[in-house]
């Protein structure tokens, strides 16, 4: 018996092999086997799919992919002050790969798990900022990593300002989270894209909107 197959893994997941069988809305793809290699609290697989290539001949291919589930990020703005609201914490595996110190600058984000995004991020901003935002706004959606991790990553983008905090953030203590919540001038975080020292591809996608067709941009227009 296999756990996240035959039995529930830690997260209560069985048949975690099946993924992507069913799939069928692509003719040139048909998947053969899903080998499950990890599920120790994401999903690592191997799977194996014909595919028929544009000259028509076909190959067997193997790809592994990383399942996280699904995510959202917000960007947090106050037109008024030209400021934008940003987390700093450690991430490990940007620290591993040459990042001088692991603590990067980036946009409030996280993994939507039972929620839809909306809520999801609703419930991220105000665990790791402490804001309570109201209206959000749609940016779009997003595959991060596409050649090898399934999770696609919601965008959004909120007005917070002083009476939208409501605690101090910081993130939840239980699941292990360090966050320190740093405000700054917009144009500050534009000079940090520039610097290399913000390095975060969804925070970095989030900024270059904001000042191109969002609230920072030379034509956008006065909200009410």
């Amino acid at each position: 018996m296999t756990a996240g197959i035959d039995t529930p893994d830690r997260r209560g997941r069985t048949r975690l092999d099946r993924d992507g069988l069913d799939l069928t809305g692509n003719p040139r793809v048909v998947v053969r086997d899903v080998t499950l290699l990890s599920c120790h609290w994401y999903v690592l697989r191997t799977t194996t799919f014909d595919y028929r290539h544009s000259d028509g001949h076909w190959s067997t291919e193997q790809r592994e992919t990383y399942d996280r589930g699904n995510g959202a990020t917000v960007l947090l703005y106050d037109r008024d002050r030209a400021t934008v609201l940003l987390t700093r914490q450690f991430r490990y595996p940007a620290y591993a790969n040459g990042h001088p110190d692991g603590m990067l600058l980036e946009t409030a984000a996280g993994l939507l798990d039972e929620d839809g995004p909306e809520t999801a991020i609703r419930r991220e901003a105000a665990e790791e900022t402490g804001h309570t935002i109201g209206a959000v706004e749609h940016v779009f959606d997003v595959y991060m990593s596409p050649g090898s991790v399934t999770e696609r990553l919601h965008f959004y983008a909120a007005p917070y300002s002083a009476a939208t905090r409501d605690t101090g953030g910081g993130g939840l203590a239980e699941e292990g989270e360090d966050i320190e919540v740093v405000e700054l001038p917009f144009t500050r975080a534009l000079d940090l894209i520039r610097s290399g020292d913000i390095a975060d591809a969804k925070t970095i996608m989030l900024l270059q909107w904001a000042a191109l067709d969002g609230p920072f941009a030379p034509d956008h227009p006065k909200e009410s």
